[in-house]
């Protein structure tokens, strides 16, 4: 089961934010030979979704950082959306790391 987490993210500032991806027994995994994606969403049922970059930051202590630039960030609708980070194996196993609310604060500054 994934776990759940809330982000935040400024609307028309980079955004980062790092996973650390473990097992059962709370140890990191070691992602050599994974990819990494995430996505966000207004819902779960939304046509329209905002690419996360998920780059795998490192590899034995299984953390992957997300990002968004400030260009991407200032082009988001403040208010609450939907995300998860999934990575995937080289037999095409995926397993969703993580899930929950992202929240896109308004910026004053243009």
């Amino acid at each position: 089961m994934a776990a759940f987490s809330e982000i935040v993210i400024e609307q028309g500032a980079t955004f980062n934010t790092t996973i650390n991806v473990e097992d059962a027994y709370n140890n990191p995994v070691d992602l050599l030979d994974y990819t990494a994606s995430s996505q966000m969403r207004k819902s779960y049922y939304s046509s329209t979704s905002y690419a996360l970059t998920a780059e795998i930051t490192d590899v034995a202590q299984g953390e992957i950082t997300l990002s968004m630039t400030a260009a991407n960030t200032s082009s988001l609708t403040p208010g609450r959306y939907v995300y998860d980070l999934i990575i995937e194996d080289t037999s095409n196993t995926i397993t969703r790391v993580v899930e929950g609310i992202a929240t896109v604060l308004p910026s004053v500054t243009r």
